[in-house]
């Protein structure tokens, strides 16, 4: 896959507190790249110097083979990006304000216009009023304007806040039409891990200004193991044996019982220690890990290490 955007060691140092740190990944053509962290990790701070709203203490971001800090003007023109909220001229129509933010770039035509409105779906009101827009409608918007230019990189930074299940569906549905159909990077960050993981390919996490882990989603989300929950009683025995016999495996209570990690050819040895000791087992099942589960134990495990 072709780099289109590459961070190499990108450090930002404000009033001496070192914000991010020698932070490096690459983002391919044709993917969603999904950037993820706690509150304050720095995923804001990141993306405002990809896009040239901050400046870069040390290091360098590659964008379409430019750099942003020794060519900026050739770095950015790749770039289409809504950082936290659109920005429109409510007073105007959704139309007037695309003729707008057109003006800002050569060569964009009347056509040009109506085919991205097409695209985020906006015909039927794009000659009403911002002002009457719903906040979703309003993203739409905010999409259309970013894409009039026809950008390599589409950046979003928390593109569903504020909207209905049905805006974010749309939001997820458009990312990924706009990946696959126009061959974009996407870099999306946002708080939703749910839609995280089923919009994005790659994902990136951020903690504390260090970027800790870059994964496929599903790689990531699969971790070291399946977890398995166990319906048994009496309970605290069957937790004392499993934490004694599989010392590496993570085992705690459950609402129904205890879970581990384990490998799927354990279960039987697990089955036979329970009824050799007198356990009785009424279920067992696979508990599939959400990007949210694995995410949370990523960065408490760096938050335990770091207290360490």
């Amino acid at each position: 896959m072709e780099t289109i955007v590459e961070l190499i060691d990108v450090t930002k140092v404000i009033k001496g507190r070192t914000i991010i740190d020698q932070i490096s990944f690459k983002v391919n053509k044709g993917e969603v790249f999904g950037f993820l962290g706690p509150n304050g990790a720095g995923k804001t701070t990141t993306i405002r110097m990809i896009v040239g709203l901050m400046g870069i203490t040390s290091g360098d971001i590659i964008i379409g083979g430019s750099s942003i800090t020794s060519q900026f003007e050739d770095a950015v023109s790749h770039i289409g990006a809504i950082v936290e909220n659109p920005e429109m001229y409510k007073f105007l129509t959704g139309y007037q304000n695309l003729v707008h933010y057109a003006r800002m770039s050569k060569g964009i035509s009347k056509e040009k216009i109506a085919k991205t409105v097409r695209l985020v779906g906006l015909s039927e009101r794009i000659n009403d009023k911002v002002k009457t827009y719903s906040l979703g409608m309003r993203q739409r918007l905010g999409l259309a304007q970013c894409l009039l230019h026809d950008p390599d990189v589409l950046i979003l930074d928390e593109p569903t806040n504020g909207l209905d299940p049905a805006g974010i569906r749309e939001i997820r549905d458009y990312v990924r039409l706009l990946a696959r159909e126009k061959n974009m990077a996407v870099i999306v960050s946002s708080h939703l891990l749910s839609e995280m993981e089923m919009m994005c390919d790659r994902i990136g996490i951020i903690q504390d200004g260090r970027l800790i882990d870059v994964q496929l989603v599903q790689e990531f989300v699969q971790g070291t193991g399946a977890a398995y929950e166990f319906e048994v009683v009496p309970s605290e025995k069957a937790l004392d044996l499993l934490a004694a016999n599989y010392p590496n495996s993570k085992v705690k209570r459950s609402r129904n019982g205890i879970t581990a990690e384990l490998s799927k050819n354990e279960i039987p040895n697990v089955v036979t220690l329970f009824v050799d000791k007198g356990i009785r087992i009424f279920g067992i099942k696979e508990i599939a890990k959400t990007l949210e589960d694995r995410f949370l134990e990523v960065t408490s495990e760096k938050e335990a290490a770091a207290r360490d």
